[in-house]
């Protein structure tokens, strides 16, 4: 045995140390010539003790690289909670509870805030669960749009990203396990599909095959965790506004306001009753209508990090919270936007 290590070190000697030439003249392939030079440098039986340096090649260290990162990545996508045979549960007959829940952004979600939401919601024990969307940050490369302007913004990660939203998606389930769940993509998730379709050059084959491993749906496990998931890009329930679902007499969306009074702003453009997230900022307006009623928008505010680097040293004016819907079999529903001051929420307490 010693004889062929022996050999494979006179071998590379003689090739000038080139591992290529001296697997060709040996015949064996170039990983078993580095088997055997590495067991030659081990101190086994041969004419010379030479020391073998063997350098990884860039590609090889690429490669395993590439692989540890898709082993990661395949970790923080799975989920922890899963709803038994993938489908999402029916809703309860009669009168039920409906929560929404508005933007998180991944790992720049607040801790305190969420926990507080999560203590309410185990408490009510809701039949549906809206996630608003904005539940991934996709900051970073992801964000082409925006510049950084500090150190620690370069700190992001998408790996990070998923992971942290993976992470919530769990505590959301597992507070409320027989709740049906709606994720609506935000602006923010939109940012995959288009820097997707950007980095495919806009091949239709090569972003639908990019879209299958790296979109919400595959990041987050949603089908196998029986989370129904609502695309921007898509329309549902026959309405015109795309990514936006009807649940009895509301309307869930994502949203597009910003302004000063976007609850007034979104019920002018939607006519009807509408709950909506994007804004960050806690706000209701109503208004009587000649044939529905009352109708009325509301937006909880947000759970996610209030005063985020790239406002710089502007204070905003978000607020945390959730949106509360006792509902009827009918469709009707009293809303309620329960606020969340200092991480701490005061309605389940009001209740007992």
């Amino acid at each position: 045995m010693a004889d062929i290590f022996a050999q494979a070190l006179e071998v590379w000697e003689k090739c000038g140390r080139n591992q290529c030439k001296a697997a060709k003249e040996l015949g064996i392939p170039r990983a078993t010539l580095q088997g055997r030079l590495r067991s030659a440098n081990l101190g086994l039986k041969c004419e010379r003790d030479v020391p073998v340096v063997i350098k990884a090649e860039a590609d090889e260290t690429l490669q395993k690289r590439i692989n540890d990162l898709e082993a990661a990545l395949e970790v923080a996508r799975r989920p922890r909670t899963r709803h038994g045979d993938g489908k999402a549960p029916k809703r309860q007959k009669g009168d039920f509870k409906r929560v929404a829940i508005p933007d998180t952004h991944g790992q720049h979600v607040d801790q305190q805030a969420l926990k507080a939401a999560l203590a309410d919601i185990k408490e009510l024990k809701p039949a549906e669960i809206v996630l608003l969307g904005d539940h991934i940050d996709c900051g970073g490369f992801l964000a082409q749009h925006h510049v950084m302007g500090y150190v620690a913004e370069t700190r992001t990660s998408f790996e990070e990203d998923i992971a942290a939203t993976n992470a919530f998606l769990d505590s959301v389930q597992e507070a409320a396990p027989q709740a049906a769940i709606h994720y609506i993509e935000g602006n923010h998730e939109r940012r995959i599909e288009r820097w997707i379709v950007t980095q495919t050059l806009r091949h239709p084959a090569d972003s639908a095959m990019f879209k299958r491993w790296f979109g919400v749906e595959a990041c987050l496990s949603l089908k196998k965790r029986g989370i129904r998931h609502y695309e921007q890009g898509q329309a549902y329930c026959d309405l015109r506004v795309p990514c936006t679902i009807k649940l009895g007499k509301c309307y869930f969306t994502h949203g597009h306001r910003t302004g000063k009074h976007p609850a007034a702003q979104m019920l002018k453009d939607f006519g009807s009753n509408v709950v909506f997230g994007h804004c960050h900022a806690r706000d209701s307006h109503d208004e009587p209508s000649v044939e529905a009623g009352d109708i009325g928008a509301w937006t909880p505010g947000c759970l996610c990090q209030k005063q985020p680097m790239w406002m710089h040293t502007s204070p905003t004016r978000w607020g945390h919270g959730y949106h509360l819907q006792l509902c009827r079999s009918n469709g009707d529903f009293l809303p309620v936007n329960v606020p969340i001051i200092d991480g701490r929420s005061f309605l389940v307490p009001l209740l007992r």
